[in-house]
C-alpha cells in the first residue's frame, strides 16, 4: 500500500459511509465487487458468482464476506487496513444466509448499484422482509465530491490522456481505417500510463454524426472531420475521458461554420462552473450558444457526466438536474453538434469545481486540428 493509495482510499472513509447510511435511514449497505466497494475500501475484487460482499451496518461493525479461495487477495488489498472482520466462507456454505444472520433485523438495505441481479435476488430470498434500495442513495453524494488526493489522481489521468491526443495527428492519414487508428490509440493509452483502455471512438466523416460510434472499417478520406473520444483507467483506479475533433485536410465549409459555435459553447459552459450553480445551468450555458446559432436540434445529448472511479457517475450535467455544484465535483463538459449523414464534432474536457470556479484537467488545443 503506497501513501498515494492511502490518501485515495483513506481509512476514515468507512466511518463516513456508516454515518451517511444511518442518516439516510438505512439499516446497512451491502457492497459487492465494483466501483462502490472499491470507493469504500480500495479493494478491486473480482466479480464472481461466489459472493464477495462488504456489509456496513448503520449501527455495528462492518464485515467482509469473502470466498475462502479469495481470502489471500482480500488480505493483501487496501481493505486490510480498515480493521473490518474478514469472514471467509466455504463452497458448501450459504453466504447470503450468513450475511442476513449477522445483520439481524434489517428494515432497509442499500445494494451496490452494480450488484448482479442474481445476487440481489439471493439477498431478497435470505431477507424477505427487508426492503432493497440502491446504495447510490448514500454513496453518490460522497463519491461526487473529490478529495484533494482524488483531484490529483484525475489531473494525472487528464495529463495522460492529453499525451495520447498529442499523438493522434500523426495517426490520422487518408487510406487508414478507423479500426487501424483505434488500435494505435489503444496502444498509446497503455503507453501513457493507463492500466486499462476503457473506450476508443474514432468517428470519421458521416460516422462523426453518431456520438457513440465505436470503430469501423471505414477508410478515412481527405476532407474528413474525425471525432476522437478516448479514455482509460489509471493504476490509481481513476479515469480519463477527453474528446478532440480533427480534420484530415481542409474540412467541408458547413463543418467549419459550426465548429466555432461549438468552441464558444464549450467555453461558456466551462466559464459557468462554480459552487452553488445548478448542474442544469451548466448544460444551459452550452445549449444556449448552440441554439442561438441555429444548431439546437443537432445537440442531442447532455452536456456532461461526473467522473472518478467510473467514467460515468454523479453529477450529470443535464436539463432537469437542479442539484447545485459543490466544491470537488468533477465532470465532463462536452457539447457536440451532429449533422446526420454528413459529419459531427465534439469538444470534451474534464472540469473540477473549485472554490471560485472550474479547473480544466485537459489542456490540449481546442481549435480544430488540421492534419
Amino acid at each position: 500500500m503506497t501513501s498515494e493509495s492511502s490518501d485515495l482510499y483513506p481509512v476514515t472513509r468507512l466511518a463516513a459511509v456508516r454515518e451517511a447510511t444511518a442518516e439516510a435511514g438505512l439499516s446497512a449497505l451491502l457492497l459487492t465487487p465494483g466501483p462502490d466497494l472499491r470507493y469504500v475500501t480500495g479493494y478491486s475484487a473480482l466479480p464472481l458468482e461466489r459472493l464477495t460482499c462488504l456489509a456496513v451496518p448503520a449501527d455495528g461493525d462492518a464485515f467482509l464476506m469473502v470466498p475462502r479461495l479469495e481470502l489471500p487477495a482480500a488480505q493483501h488489498s487496501p481493505a486490510a487496513r480498515l480493521g473490518v472482520e474478514f469472514v471467509p466462507w466455504d463452497e458448501t456454505d450459504d453466504p447470503y444466509a450468513h450475511v442476513a444472520k449477522r445483520l439481524g433485523r434489517a428494515d432497509t438495505v442499500g445494494l451496490a448499484d452494480h450488484m448482479w441481479a442474481m445476487q440481489s435476488l439471493r439477498f431478497r430470498s435470505a431477507m424477505p422482509d427487508t426492503e432493497q434500495v440502491l446504495a447510490g442513495t448514500v454513496l453518490a453524494a460522497l463519491r461526487s465530491r473529490k478529495s484533494p488526493a482524488e483531484a490529483a489522481a484525475l489531473r494525472e489521468a487528464g495529463a495522460a490522456i492529453d499525451a495520447v491526443h498529442a499523438q493522434v495527428p500523426g495517426l490520422l492519414r487518408p487510406g487508414r481505417t478507423e479500426r487501424e487508428v483505434g488500435r494505435d490509440i489503444a496502444d498509446a493509452i497503455i503507453a501513457s500510463g493507463h492500466a486499462t483502455v476503457d473506450f476508443v471512438i474514432v468517428a470519421s466523416g458521416p460516422n462523426g454524426a453518431s456520438p457513440h460510434h465505436d470503430l469501423s472499417d471505414r477508410v478515412i478520406e481527405p476532407g474528413d472531420a474525425v471525432v476522437v473520444d478516448i479514455g482509460g483507467t489509471m493504476p490509481s483506479g481513476y479515469c480519463s475521458d477527453s474528446t478532440r475533433t480533427y480534420s484530415v485536410g481542409e474540412p467541408p465549409a458547413d463543418f467549419t461554420a459550426y465548429y466555432d459555435v461549438l468552441q464558444r459553447a464549450q467555453d461558456a459552459a466551462c466559464a459557468a462552473v462554480r459552487p452553488g450553480v445548478t448542474c442544469e445551468s451548466i448544460d444551459a450555458a452550452a445549449r444556449q450558444v448552440i441554439a442561438e446559432a441555429g444548431y439546437g436540434d443537432h445537440f442531442i445529448h447532455r452536456t456532461g457526466h461526473g467522473i472518478g472511479i467510473e467514467t460515468h457517475e454523479e453529477p450529470y450535467i443535464v436539463s432537469g438536474n437542479t442539484t447545485p455544484l459543490a466544491e470537488g465535483n468533477a465532470f465532463s463538459v462536452e457539447p457536440g453538434i451532429y449533422l446526420p449523414g454528413r459529419h459531427g464534432a465534439r469538444i470534451e474536457d474534464i472540469v473540477i469545481c473549485g472554490a471560485h470556479g472550474g479547473e480544466r484537467l485537459n489542456n490540449r488545443p481546442r481549435d480544430l486540428v488540421v492534419v
